[in-house]
């Protein structure tokens, strides 16, 4: 009867311990640090977090805190999809643009082992001009519209990373919808969903295997992303998030999307919190390419991110030298660079930052077009991250007249 006894206390004590790995927001007491080295309790992040959900209508939340480049906390809150499933961390989320910060760690991988150069034109890998090959997509690998161009010659990999290539952030941004390249490669920052795939195109006619082929070889096993893909998977079909408009209405989940390294990631908060984490304690990359990804290649002074402003100039975020590095935003804080990096589809609007110099990181997941509104609010009162440029980003609070400076 001892035994049994004590087997039974060994269970127990096995059962919180994972449960303290897996879900240490649940530990009593527990606290975040936070980048100015105050401390934060978790109830009070929590209690914070579902009031901030209340106040903007965000209908599901699920957040990931790092400190010393360990998982320190992580949470879901709210809705998960429309059978009122509640948001779990292992729930199938579209990870929307996260999508290129992974790409980036992969193209990172192939520099690292000789495959492809950062500064080598990507045309100059390829026999035949890139338009000259025959279409396989329904539509991202149609060059056509580069038969009279010759600046696309140009563009690089590091181009395509920090978002100097000249191409919109898509063909059907242009009035027109042909894609052109409106400035010379590598001379000014303008955001490109079009250049990733550009490079995604060139790496697979390199490779001559597929970017999903690539990612199951040296990201999802190194990262440990076990639920991870750029398509849609059957198995995703039995627990995934629905996204929901600023009114709570759910989204029809887009399903068909073919494999687009800048945008089609299908993830978890428990995968991508794997993946930072690897990354965060220089696992998975050399150190060398790891902070070249994080060194900053251009620095940014447009006024928003998006949009007419996204080609006036400003001197307001001199303060922090808004920068871009390969494949993340980059800004300089008391406290080391901050690399970030957002995401923003049609029901899911995310965000995360990293402070690699001290260890410390945030990943906020939202199904919402509401979640943008609450990300300032967030960021101060997790982490102490005051410096992340919300009105560039267009991350308007939900209640602008109480919080804007």
């Amino acid at each position: 009867m001892k035994r049994i006894e004590i087997a039974g206390k060994l269970r127990v004590v096995t059962i919180l311990i994972s449960l303290f790995l897996v879900f240490p927001s649940m530990i009593q007491g527990q606290s975040v640090k936070r980048i100015d080295g105050t401390l934060v309790n978790a109830d009070s992040i929590r209690h914070h977090v579902i009031f901030l959900m209340g106040q903007a209508k965000v209908k599901g939340l699920e957040m990931a805190i790092f400190n010393s480049n360990k998982l320190i906390y992580k949470e879901a809150f709210g809705t998960g999809n429309d059978s009122g499933a509640k948001l779990h961390s292992s729930m199938s989320i579209y990870g929307a643009s996260l999508s290129k910060t992974v790409f980036a760690v992969l193209v990172m991988k192939l520099v690292e082992e000789g495959v492809i150069d950062l500064d080598k034109p990507l045309q100059d890998y390829l026999p035949k001009p890139i338009y000259e090959y025959p279409q396989k997509t329904k539509w991202q690998d149609n060059y056509n519209d580069l038969r009279s161009d010759t600046l696309y010659r140009k563009i690089t990999a590091r181009m395509c990373l920090d978002h100097t290539t000249g191409f919109p952030n898509w063909r059907w941004d242009n009035p027109d919808q042909k894609l052109k390249i409106a400035s010379v490669p590598g001379s000014r920052y303008s955001y490109s969903g079009e250049g990733l795939v550009y490079l995604q195109t060139v790496i697979e006619k390199i490779t001559g295997k597929s970017l999903e082929q690539l990612m199951e070889e040296k990201i999802y096993r190194q990262f440990g992303m076990k639920n991870s893909a750029y398509t849609w998977l059957p198995k995703f079909e039995a627990d995934y998030a629905l996204g929901y408009n600023q009114e709570g209405k759910s989204y029809e989940k887009d399903k068909d999307n073919e494999a687009r390294s800048a945008s089609t990631l299908e993830t978890t908060l428990d995968d991508y919190t794997a993946f930072v984490e690897t990354l965060l304690q220089g696992k998975g990359l050399k150190k060398t390419l790891r902070d070249e990804m994080f060194k900053p290649q251009i620095r940014l002074r447009s006024v928003n991110q998006f949009g007419p402003l996204s080609r006036k100039d400003t001197t307001a975020y001199d303060a922090i030298s808004l920068s871009y590095g390969l494949g993340w935003g980059l800004l300089k804080s008391p406290y080391g660079w901050g690399a970030f990096k957002e995401g923003h589809g049609d029901g899911f609007q995310h965000y995360c930052i990293v402070f690699p110099e001290i260890g410390t990181g945030i990943i906020i997941m939202t199904n919402s077009d509401n979640g943008e509104s609450i990300f300032k609010d967030l960021l101060e009162t997790t982490i102490g991250d005051e410096y992340t440029p919300w009105k560039w980003e267009n991350y308007i609070p939900y209640n602008n007249k109480l919080v804007q400076k």
